[in-house]
C-alpha cells in the first residue's frame, strides 16, 4: 500500500475531464496522480472506480505485450478523507513531450475533418497521408490498441488519448506508450449492479454484445466492438486480433486481480468473469470464424 499524500509536488499540469490530477515525485520519478471522478451515470456511488480500472486496463495492455504507462495505486488523504488514486508515470522528458494523434491528423491539410473527428476512414486516410512516423506501424498500434480496448470496454479510447513522444531536440517522433484506460472494465457499476450482472447471463451479454461501443465511429455511428470485428471485414484488424490474441494470457490476468489491492472479492469475481466472458465471446469467437472461412474461403 503507496501513501501518496505526503510527496513532494511539482507545478506540471494535466488536461483531461475524468477526476482532478497533480504531478507528485515518487521514488525520484515524476508521476500524474489521478484522483477518482464524479460517477455522473450512477447517482448511488460516491466516485467512480476508474482508479481501479486505469491500473488494471493498463496490466493488461502490459500483460498482452503492448508497451503502457507504468501505473500504481495507493491512496491520498486530505481532509482526513482518504481516497484510493492511481500513479501513472510520467514518461515524457526534458526533450520529449507527448503529442497525441488529433495534433498529427490535424497536419493533413486535405482533411475534411478536424484533428478530433473520429470516423474511422478519415482516421486511416490521416495515417497513410502523414509522413512524421511510419504509416504501418502507426497502424498496428492502433488495430492492437483497439483488439485490447475490445476486451477490456474501453468506450473512451478517441484521437486525444493516443498519441507520440516527440523530441524537441532530434525533432523525431516516436510511439509514446499506451496510456488513459479509466473509462474500461464498467467504471461506474457499483456491487449492486456487479452483482446483478454476475447473477443474470443476459445481463453481461448486453455488457458483451451491446454495450459499452467504441469511441471511433464508422459511417457516424460508434463502433460496435463484437460486430466489427466478428466480422473480418478489416483485414488489419484481423491481423492484429491473430497477433494479439495469443499473448491474453487468462491465467496472468486473474492473477494481477486477485493481487490488486482496495478491491473486494465480489468486484474480483466481477472483474474476472467480464475479462473472461468477453475473451471468449468476442475476441475468440472471431478469430474462429476468420480461421474457418481461411480454410473454406467459398464456404
Amino acid at each position: 500500500m503507496i501513501d501518496f499524500s505526503a510527496l513532494p509536488r511539482r507545478n506540471k499540469t494535466y488536461a483531461g475531464a475524468n477526476g482532478s490530477k497533480i504531478a507528485v515525485m515518487y521514488e525520484d520519478e515524476l508521476y500524474m496522480l489521478k484522483f477518482p471522478g464524479i460517477a455522473r451515470k450512477n447517482k448511488d456511488m460516491s466516485y467512480a472506480n476508474g482508479c481501479i480500472c486505469e491500473y488494471l486496463g493498463c496490466h493488461v495492455f502490459e500483460i498482452a505485450g503492448i508497451p503502457v504507462q507504468k501505473t500504481l495505486l495507493g491512496t491520498f488523504t486530505r481532509n482526513g478523507k482518504e481516497k484510493i488514486v492511481v500513479a501513472c508515470k510520467d514518461f515524457t522528458t526534458p526533450d520529449t513531450v507527448i503529442q497525441d494523434f488529433a495534433s498529427l491528423k490535424n497536419t493533413i491539410i486535405d482533411s475534411e475533418h478536424n484533428g478530433y473527428g473520429t470516423e474511422l476512414s478519415d482516421i486511416l486516410m490521416a495515417m497513410d497521408a502523414q509522413q512524421a512516423i511510419d504509416p504501418d506501424a502507426l497502424k498496428q498500434r492502433f488495430w492492437d490498441m483497439f483488439i485490447v480496448d475490445a476486451l477490456i470496454g474501453n468506450w473512451d479510447r478517441h484521437n486525444g488519448n493516443w498519441g507520440f513522444l516527440y523530441n524537441s531536440r532530434t525533432d523525431e517522433m516516436t510511439l509514446a506508450p499506451v496510456f488513459d484506460c479509466g473509462s474500461s472494465l464498467f467504471p461506474q457499476a457499483d456491487e449492486d449492479i456487479m452483482q446483478a450482472v454476475l447473477d443474470d447471463p443476459a445481463e453481461r451479454d448486453v455488457r458483451i454484445f451491446k454495450i459499452p461501443l467504441s469511441g471511433i465511429r464508422q459511417d457516424g455511428q460508434k463502433i460496435n466492438y463484437y460486430d466489427f470485428i466478428y466480422s473480418g471485414k478489416n483485414r488489419d484488424c484481423n491481423t492484429a486480433l491473430k497477433r494479439i490474441l495469443p499473448r491474453i494470457d487468462m491465467k496472468k490476468i486473474d492473477l494481477l486481480i486477485d493481487e490488486t489491492p482496495f478491491i473486494s472479492d465480489l468486484q474480483k469475481r466481477f472483474y474476472k468473469t467480464m475479462l473472461a466472458e468477453r475473451k471468449e465471446k468476442i475476441l475468440d469467437r472471431s478469430l474462429q470464424k476468420i480461421r474457418k472461412k481461411e480454410r473454406n474461403p467459398a464456404g
